[in-house]
């Protein structure tokens, strides 16, 4: 039990991808230890089951074109509430830093004298490249990786380096792309881009619903329509996309992915 008057503290923790199993342990301690959880719209359920019963929970999801709470009242919520020594853990999909605004919250609570720490979580590049079967990086394909997001704020022009984000020899991924995929495509191609290069599209990545779906740069926004994907959506951009069949771990007819979270055990030594 915290003394009264004693100082809390803000934790900007990454819940990670979705799968609860690539959680960090620092993660998970701080969790179970937490006064008051205030949690983002993708976090996934089976993150948040792992908050003990009793712990306060208050969501301030995001979706794109609804905001259930702006980020300036987020910002002044962590103020308020770890006011009289309270453990808040601010948690995040992800990765805090990796477009995540964890670094605009850290400054407000800087500036309020508030302590914070920093959890890292694994970002969604990586978690659902590889949950996909994608290599970000692979010798002689592709020898860099560049993160960008593809959102657009307030019906603004996406602002990128375009020439720079169609290099064939880097893997491009590409964070909340879906309603601009038409655009990203064609801004791409535009600086240089094959059009036929290998592009895949990965929803509800690491977790038992994943879907994914592979075409090329020239085809991926129409197909992605016809199969009706929706967000969460990471795009995939790169030669090492091809190597996907063959590295196809997550989801095989011999280990259905249904039955990973359950199956997926080391067995004992003979």
């Amino acid at each position: 039990m915290r003394e009264h008057g004693e100082q809390g503290r803000v934790f900007l923790v990454g819940a990670g991808p979705g799968d609860p199993e690539l959680l960090m342990l620092k993660a998970l301690r701080l969790l179970r230890q937490a006064d008051v959880v205030v949690y983002d719209r993708l976090v996934s359920a089976a993150v948040l089951d792992l908050v003990p019963e009793g712990v306060s929970r208050i969501s301030v999801g995001k979706a794109a074109g609804h905001h259930s709470l702006p980020q300036d009242q987020i910002n002044e919520l962590l103020v308020r509430l770890v006011r009289g020594g309270r453990c808040v853990v601010r948690l995040k999909g992800g990765d805090p830093f990796v477009f995540g605004r964890g670094s605009e919250e850290a400054l407000r609570l800087k500036k309020a004298g508030i302590p914070f720490e920093v959890v890292p979580g694994i970002t969604a590049a990586t978690a659902r490249s590889t949950y996909a079967g994608v290599p970000l990086t692979h010798r002689g394909v592709s020898r860099g990786v560049r993160l960008v997001t593809g959102h657009l704020r307030e019906d603004q022009e996406i602002e990128l380096d375009w020439r720079a984000l169609s290099d064939p020899e880097a893997t491009l991924v590409i964070y909340m792309g879906l309603s601009n995929l038409g655009i990203l495509r064609e801004r791409l191609i535009g600086a240089g881009l094959d059009p036929d290069i290998p592009a895949m599209a990965v929803q509800n990545g690491t977790l038992p619903q994943q879907r994914k779906l592979r075409g090329t740069l020239r085809n991926l926004p129409e197909r992605v329509a016809d199969a009706g994907m929706g967000a969460p959506l990471l795009i995939i951009v790169g030669r090492t996309v091809a190597l996907a069949d063959e590295l196809d771990w997550f989801q095989t007819e011999e280990f259905p992915q249904e039955e990973r979270h359950v199956a997926a055990v080391c067995l004992p030594r003979t």
